[in-house]
């Protein structure tokens, strides 16, 4: 199997044992948990708002999209979930309040790779899928460094927030485990 399709199929469970390790030295502070929410929920809105535009295709375990997404979020990043993943795990690095600031730099270059190697995969398959109208959308939208002016042109996705934030679940509780065991760390340990 390509590493990059096992990268994809269970990136869900790549960032388990940096949590875990996170979790178990973690030395919270009621300013590391607060600074670390508030960049977690950051991240959490990115990913809401990509989620409304893309529907529930995000979660899949096959690479493809059933349409072209560029609205939204989409209109300024190529991979807005990705992004947002990265702004949550930075959060989580925070609030840990460990090995400051190399903890942070090392969640940046395990998931910068882990996500290097999805999105290769994923638009290799989109090029396939929706060929010169991925590849000028791919041409005019940075991968993972937004544009500040949205990408103009047709967009026919209208957000479901709704749907998003049924579809984030799994998202959230995953954000609330940690903030819980952040919580009883700081006052029970």
């Amino acid at each position: 199997m390509d590493l990059r399709q096992f990268v994809f199929k269970y990136r869900g469970f790549t960032p388990v044992p940096i949590i875990l390790v996170v979790i178990i030295f973690a030395q919270p502070s009621v300013w590391s948990i607060l600074a670390g929410l508030i960049i977690m929920m950051t991240g959490e809105f990115i990913r809401i708002w990509g989620v409304s535009y893309a529907g529930g295709a995000t979660r899949t375990r096959h690479v493809g999209a059933p349409q072209l997404v560029t609205g939204g979020p989409f209109a300024h990043v190529r991979n807005p979930l990705y992004v947002g993943n990265m702004i949550m795990y930075t959060g989580a690095a925070l609030m840990a309040n460990i090995w400051l600031p190399w903890l942070i730099l090392a969640v940046w270059l395990f998931f910068s790779l882990q996500y290097i190697l999805i999105v290769k995969l994923e638009e290799e398959e989109l090029e396939k899928i929706f060929g010169s109208e991925y590849l000028r959308y791919k041409e005019s939208v940075p991968r993972f460094l937004p544009r500040r002016t949205p990408l103009r042109g047709k967009n026919s996705h209208q957000p479901d927030y709704l749907m998003a934030l049924r579809s984030e679940k799994s998202t959230f509780i995953s954000f609330m485990t940690i903030l819980l065991l952040m919580l009883a760390k700081m006052w029970l340990f």
